[in-house]
């Protein structure tokens, strides 16, 4: 069965995420802006997920993790939960 780490940064508008990229892209740390910014409860842990199976997530998210390169930030991904940027860690 494959599985897959990943870590988010989670937020209410495409603009602010799509200005996060941008701050990561130019080497911001995605754990500092997952601190100051991500709304989801995984803020507390630099944003990381953990190790899940697909069809844990929803879709948009699931359809990211189970097929981007790792190491590699993605985003804005929308869902019904708000914004995403989605960095894959490991998958295997």
């Amino acid at each position: 069965m494959t599985i897959a780490d990943a870590r988010h940064i989670l937020v209410d508008n495409e603009n602010k995420a799509k200005a996060l990229l941008k701050e990561l892209n130019n080497g911001a740390d995605f754990a500092h802006l997952v601190k100051k910014n991500s709304l989801c409860p995984s803020n507390t842990k630099g944003g990381d997920l953990g190790t899940f199976s697909p069809g844990k997530m929803v879709k948009e998210f699931n359809d990211v993790v189970f097929s981007a390169d790792t190491g590699v930030i993605y985003g804005a991904i929308k869902t019904d939960f708000g914004y995403h940027l989605i960095e894959v860690t490991y998958r295997g």
